[in-house]
This record gives C-alpha cells, sequence and structure tokens, in this order.
C-alpha cells in the first residue's frame, strides 16, 4: 500500500529519537569539512552560538558507531556522501534552532517534571523495572546511555516539541478537503489494454552482419560496448584469521584456560520467586514505616502458618500491582537482576522456603522461593572445541601487534613484490580482478573503498609498487599491487558481436513495437467502438496497478477522461507498447483507505507543512547560517 495511506508509528519515531539517534546526527559527518581549518571552525551558527566543525563530526562519529553495530552490513558510501554529508549539518542547525526556541519561550521542563512524565507515560512500560519503580539500566546501556543521560535526553525533546507542538495541533480541517484529495489520487478507471510486446517483434528480425557492424561503429553506441577500467591485482591479507594458523599451544593450556574461565562455559543460575510487597520508602515518616512492617509481619505469619495460601495472600494484599495479579510469581530472573537486598535473600534460600522480611527502597518483602534452575559446569571435553577457539584468538591477537608492525615495514621496504611478506609472515598471496569502485557482492578486503583508492593511486597503478598496509577491518590490514591495467575501452566487434545483435534487435524490435501501437491507437481514435485485440476490462488505480509498471500507470491515470471513451498510448520500459482505451471512472475504494483514516493522514501533513514553515521562520528568526556550501545536487533538489 502507498506510503501516504499508512498510519505513522509515532511511538516509534520517538524512542527511536530518544534511544537511538544521538541529539542531533543523522548521517555522515567525517572528512567533509576539513577545509574549515580546525575542530573549532565554525560551520553554521544559531542564535549567536557557533556550530563548530568538531560538534558536527564528533556528532556524525557517534551515529556512524551505532548505525555499524546495528546494521554491520551497512554500505559506508551511504553514510559518506557530500549529500548526506550536508544533511547532517541541516539536522544540526534545525536541533540548535529548536533548542535556542526552548530557551527563549522558556519551554524546559524541571527534572521533577521529566520524571512525572516518564512514570506516567504508557509508552516507556518497556523501559520500567517488573518492580514498577526503577528504570531498566541494561536497556539503556545497549544503546550507549546512563540514566541520567537519558533523562537529560528526555528533557531536551519534551523542550523542543514544545515549541512546534501549537502549531502542528492547530491545523483543523474539513471533511471536503481530504476526501477530494484522496478521491483524485486513489481514482479507479476501468480500462481494456492491448499490448504489443517487443519479444514479439524481436523473434522476427535477422539482423545482417552489415547492420551488425553499422550499430557497433556508430559513435552514440559506443558506451554500449565499454569495458570499465579494472586492474589485475595480488593482495596478502593480515588478520587474526591468517595468525590463528600459525599459533601454538598444548592441551595443558587449554584446560588451565577452562580452568580459569570455569564461570563462562556454564549454564547461568536462575530463580523463580513469588513476592508480597508492602510498600514503605525510606524515606517516609517513621509511623508509616512501623505501619507498613506490621501489616508485612502479620501477613509472614499468615503465610508461614498456610505455606499454601501465599499465591491468595499476595492476590489480595500485595502492592506490587504488576506481580500481585499473578499471586506475586516474577517468574525466573538471573543473578543481579533484582535489587540487591532482594537478590541476596533469593539466592540464599531453599526451594519451598519463605524468607523474613527483606527491606528495600520500595518497602517489606515476604518472598517465596518456587524454583531454581542452571548452574551446572559443562564439561571440558563438551567445550573442547569452543576452548580451543578462544585461546586461538586470544594468543593471535597477543601476536597481532608485532606482525602488523612487520607487515608494514616488509610491504614498504620491498615495494615491488609482496611476497616477503607473504614468506616471512606466512600469508597466502591472493588474486583479483577490481575497479575503481567495489562491485556488488563484493566482500572482505575487496569492499574497501579506502584499499581501492590505494590501488589505482598514481604511485601504485604507474609503478605498480605496493601500496601501504591499508586496515580494512578490525585487526586486518592489506597491501595490494598491481599485476596488470586494463584502461577503459571499447573490445573489437569480435569479442562484443552477440551483444551488438542483441541490443541492435531491441532497438528494431521497440521501433516496430512502438510504429504498430501507434497505428492501433490512431485507428482505435477514429473508431472507438472497434474493440478487436483489446484485453477485457480491469479496474485500475494507483492502489491496484495490475501489472502496470509505475510510469505506464501514471500514463493511463493522467490521460484526459473528459470525454469517454478515451484513448491513450504507453510505452514500457522494455520497448513494448500498450494501447489503453479508458471505459469509465470510479471512485477509490473505500477500503484502502476510509475517510476517518484519509482525514488523518490529510491533516498529519497538513501539520507537516505548518511545522516546517514554523520551522523556517524559526531560523529566520535566531539567525540560523550554515557556512558550508551544499552539495551541487543537494542545491538543485526540489
Amino acid at each position: 500500500m502507498f506510503e501516504f495511506v499508512r498510519q505513522h508509528n509515532k511511538l516509534f519515531q520517538f524512542i527511536l529519537l530518544l534511544l537511538i539517534l544521538p541529539s542531533f546526527a543523522f548521517v555522515g559527518i567525517e572528512g567533509y569539512t576539513s577545509m574549515m581549518g580546525g575542530a573549532n571552525a565554525g560551520v553554521a551558527s544559531v542564535d549567536g552560538r557557533k556550530v563548530t566543525q568538531g560538534e558536527w563530526e564528533a556528532a556524525q562519529r557517534q551515529f556512524a558507531d551505532r548505525v555499524r553495530a546495528q546494521s554491520p552490513g551497512v554500505d559506508p558510501k551511504l553514510l559518506d556522501s557530500p549529500e548526506a554529508k550536508h544533511q547532517a549539518l541541516e539536522n544540526l542547525v534545525t536541533e540548535r534552532t529548536l533548542q535556542a526556541a526552548a530557551m527563549h519561550q522558556h519551554f524546559t521542563p524541571s527534572s521533577e517534571v521529566v520524571k512525572a512524565r516518564f512514570w506516567a507515560d504508557p509508552q516507556f512500560a518497556f523501559l520500567r523495572n517488573s518492580d514498577g519503580a526503577t528504570i531498566n539500566k541494561a536497556l539503556l546501556a545497549a544503546q550507549g546511555m546512563t540514566q541520567s543521560m537519558f533523562m537529560e535526553r528526555l528533557r531536551q525533546d519534551y523542550a523542543v516539541r514544545q515549541v512546534t507542538a501549537p502549531v502542528e495541533s492547530s491545523v483543523t480541517i474539513g471533511d471536503a478537503a481530504p476526501k477530494l484529495a484522496f478521491d483524485s489520487l486513489l481514482q479507479q478507471r476501468e480500462v481494456q489494454l492491448q499490448r504489443f510486446d517487443v519479444r514479439e517483434f524481436a523473434a522476427k528480425l535477422n539482423p545482417s552482419d552489415a547492420d551488425i557492424e553499422a550499430f557497433y561503429k556508430e559513435p552514440a553506441n559506443a558506451a554500449k560496448f565499454q569495458l570499465p577500467e579494472s586492474a589485475q591485482i595480488q593482495y596478502v591479507v593480515l588478520d587474526l584469521e591468517a595468525l590463528k594458523k600459525d599459533v601454538s599451544f598444548t592441551e595443558e593450556d587449554l584446560r588451565k584456560y577452562y580452568e580459569e574461565n570455569a564461570t563462562r562455559y556454564g549454564v547461568p543460575e536462575e530463580r523463580r520467586a513469588s513476592h508480597i510487597l508492602i510498600k514503605a520508602e525510606r524515606s517516609a515518616p517513621a509511623d508509616e514505616r512501623a505501619k507498613a512492617k506490621a501489616k508485612a509481619e502479620a501477613l509472614l505469619a499468615d503465610v508461614r502458618k498456610n505455606p499454601a495460601s501465599f499465591a491468595d495472600v499476595a492476590k489480595k494484599n500485595s502492592q506490587d500491582e504488576g506481580s500481585a495479579v499473578n499471586g506475586g510469581d516474577l517468574d525466573f530472573f538471573g543473578r543481579g537482576a533484582m535489587v540487591k537486598e532482594f537478590d541476596a535473600a533469593v539466592y540464599a534460600m531453599k526451594q519451598g522456603e519463605i524468607s523474613n522480611l527483606v527491606e528495600t527502597d520500595f518497602g517489606f518483602h515476604i518472598i517465596q522461593l518456587t524454583g531454581a534452575r542452571g548452574g551446572e559446569k559443562k564439561s571440558f571435553d563438551a567445550v573442547r572445541g569452543e576452548v580451543e577457539a578462544e585461546v586461538r584468538k586470544q594468543l593471535a591477537q597477543r601476536k597481532y601487534s608485532e606482525a602488523a608492525e612487520q607487515f608494514g615495514n616488509l610491504v614498504y621496504e620491498q615495494s615491488d613484490t609482496l611476497q616477503p611478506a607473504a614468506d616471512k609472515l606466512k600469508l597466502q598471496l591472493q588474486t583479483a580482478t577490481v575497479r575503481r569502485q567495489a562491485q556488488p557482492g563484493a566482500v572482505g578486503p575487496l569492499a574497501s573503498a579506502k584499499l581501492l583508492e590505494a590501488v589505482f593511486a598514481p604511485e601504485a597503478l604507474t609503478n605498480k609498487r605496493n601500496t601501504e598496509a591499508i586496515e580494512t577491518g578490525p585487526s586486518q590490514l592489506v597491501s595490494a599491487r598491481i599485476v596488470q591495467h586494463n584502461p577503459a575501452r571499447v573490445p573489437p566487434l569480435a569479442d562484443v558481436k552477440d551483444r551488438a545483435r542483441l541490443l541492435l534487435v531491441q532497438k528494431l524490435a521497440a521501433a516496430e513495437a512502438k510504429k504498430a501501437g501507434e497505428a492501433r491507437l490512431a485507428a482505435l481514435k477514429s473508431n472507438p467502438a472497434d474493440l478487436a485485440g483489446l484485453e477485457a476490462a480491469v479496474t485500475v488505480s494507483r492502489a491496484k496497478p495490475m501489472g502496470l509498471t509505475r510510469a505506464q500507470l501514471e500514463a493511463v491515470l493522467g490521460a484526459d477522461a473528459a470525454k469517454l471513451p478515451a484513448t491513450a498510448g504507453v510505452l514500457a520500459d522494455d520497448g513494448s507498447y500498450v494501447v489503453v482505451r479508458i471505459n469509465q471512472l470510479q471512485p477509490r475504494d473505500p477500503a484502502v483507505v476510509d475517510d476517518k483514516v484519509a482525514a488523518r493522514q490529510y491533516a498529519a501533513a497538513w501539520a507537516r507543512a505548518e511545522g516546517q514553515a514554523y520551522m523556517s521562520a524559526l531560523k529566520s528568526q535566531y539567525k540560523a547560517v550554515i557556512n558550508v556550501a551544499a552539495p551541487a545536487s543537494a542545491a538543485s533538489a526540489p
């Protein structure tokens, strides 16, 4: 379904903003503003405050690290294009403008207000621990944030939202406008098609050798046969995998490592418990705490008299709303998952045992241990392969620093061959054919833009010298040298005759298909009742293209239908031609988007437009200026 009729998941966007994106970095920065002269050089300014190159680069590095951690296969070019880099600066200036407006308009909420909003907001429930009173620090840490960092990010977000929210929420629309817009956009048309398939015409064509040669020699066709610049290279890779093969150790070494790291080869111990909580914060008045403790002691006495009643007592009396409905059950949890007093008590208990009162920051707990699992240690034989792999890795890591220095020296000092480095460090001398840009499907060093740039650098290209040792990945160095350079060239006709024939046939067939299609279109216009060759009527719309390409569909829906039946001719991407007879217009299908959804989407679009206009006004008010010229493609974009 089309993007604009999809429901936007605002909650996901909000959490993404808070937990994944740095405050104001969205795309690549590094290396783009080296001409600005230092980390403190101004690349922009907002409200009289300079935005420095260092701030720009720092924000990008943080963002890039997060993206790579979550999507290791992401194309680095996406983060390194001039357009993306300039967009990052625009995003940074937008964020600074919103911050300036929030400060001047006194929209910055206090820490107490931020905390209150956080605990009252159901969309943050996943960040709260099962006790209902603490934040899941592990989840925040996975996003590279502490609790204080998260609260500050939340405070900033609440502040800047107050700047644009009044404008975006003030949009009002009637019933007619969204209905008219969506009726037009999702209008349906009943059509009949007649296709002139280029393949049918191609099957009948048999160009002569002279025709093929003439087509090949046409200057306009040279690019179709040109072979791109390439190079056959030799290269050697120094990385942990290469060094692992040459490390040595004994069986005793493996057993020693196993014993020293025994906890890594065990099944983590988990415990299951139920609890009854009577709330009493440590800061509460003494008499209030005394009453809570007395109530807890009375309940403790009751469950000790009748342990089987623990779940019923918890349901009726526990003040932990999250677990009370389940009879106090907290399910299985690992060591350290609960607050320290609770954790210590649980892991000191025997199954079925009921604890004494356990006091925490939340109040008084009565705990019953209901289950335990894990804690067993795997035998050495069971994990020997895992132990050996880890020992090899660690020994290779220790050896890497020394080997890296040797590698760099060898490829530099004996720059006309890689053999000495391969022999000395027992590395494999590999070969490949590469181009200036990494090819689709390339992996490892051959996908490294840094390596390819060095391979095609003048020194390596002209003198066929080794490249320097280039870091192409974590703990990975590569050096390469050109064995043979192949400039871009047009090969002889004999080498590409089959391709030349195929391209010529496609060109001639497309011309024939168009000629036949246009003739049929003219006949249909003169006699709309002539339905010979037309397919059965179908209903098409932007939501139901019925096999038409986007270009074909837009042509059909854009054809003048003031007088029906109407006709149109449409070229396909492959050169085929389609004749269209438009029989009737139909209203949009309400199943695609009903009136209520249409109204919401229309209002949201207007709200975004109003917000963008207001943002432009704010940038003018707070004198937001970018000192770095936009790339040509970005500047010319609509």
